[in-house]
């Protein structure tokens, strides 16, 4: 690692214990963000463009120093300045935050790691990032996977900025415009868990599934195990989408018949196909 990547490394620690240490996480927890609703709404008021910019800095922070606060600050940001300003803002600030974290885990961690791992480890990553644009989106979409190790691991694979800066631009907007337009109602909102139906959910689910379509395409072509594993990622999705266990566990038997009658080569083309 080189000093720079230690410096930037042990800057974002101190940031972040000094946040958590200040009570930061608290401050921006759904209860007090509800209870000082009245005060935020009325500095928004008579200062809207420096608000605007103070929410955007503070919510890319958020995201960079990883703090669990990105889902009340996208509520916060539809209450305080609607769903198409605050989605706006939230878009920005969470892809801002999103690549600052990003960098500093590539240029701190990323090349160490990709230095001592060895040729498997060497083979996931390039097998990762051949289709690393489709696989940040359906991750940034379906909402499975925790938002800062989506920062953190394209890195640690070599994902190049460009596709990872595009891919959560893009794999974020459907998720943080639902969120902005249901934080105009703030004051109703009881709880994060009860935000998002399963209906809603679901149709993340299959979004994020379209956006794998060319990646399993890809797969499919090249006589590997693209469609394997696009059964594999159903196996995951279906039941967190709201399909159930049953249907999770469908999935998962099916495949394992395959794997016992002749592996991840049984869902490739025929050999006529060939």
């Amino acid at each position: 690692m080189t000093p720079r990547g230690w410096i930037l490394l042990l800057v974002l620690a101190a940031l972040t214990i000094g946040a958590y240490a200040l009570g930061v996480t608290d401050l921006l927890s759904i209860e007090a963000v509800k209870a000082r609703r009245g005060e935020l709404l009325a500095l928004v008021a008579s200062h809207p463009l420096s608000s605007g910019a103070v929410f955007l800095v503070v919510y890319a922070a958020v995201v960079a120093l990883s703090l669990p606060a990105a889902s009340v600050m996208t509520l916060l940001g539809g209450f305080l300045f609607g769903t198409l300003v605050g989605g706006i803002l939230a878009v920005v600030a969470a892809t801002s935050g999103a690549i600052v974290l990003f960098l500093v885990a590539r240029s701190s961690l990323g090349g160490p790691l990709r230095q001592r791992a060895g040729p498997l480890a060497e083979r996931v990553a390039g097998k990762f990032r051949d289709n690393a644009f489709e696989y940040l989106l359906f991750m940034r979409i379906v909402p499975l996977f925790p938002f800062f190790a989506v920062n953190i691991v394209p890195a640690l694979l070599g994902v190049g900025l460009r596709t990872f800066a595009l891919a959560t631009l893009l794999g974020i907007l459907p998720g943080t415009f639902i969120y902005a337009h249901l934080g105009r109602e703030l004051g109703a909102i009881a709880s994060l868990s009860d935000l998002v139906s399963a209906n809603v959910l679901f149709a993340l689910t299959l979004l994020g599934l379209v956006a794998l379509l060319p990646a399993a395409y890809r797969l499919w072509k090249s006589r590997r195990s693209g469609p394997a594993a696009l059964v594999a990622i159903l196996c995951v999705a279906v039941p967190a989408a709201g399909g159930g266990a049953g249907a999770g566990r469908a999935l998962a038997a099916d495949l394992a018949q395959v794997m016992a009658k002749g592996g991840f080569a049984a869902l490739g083309p025929s050999p006529d196909d060939r």
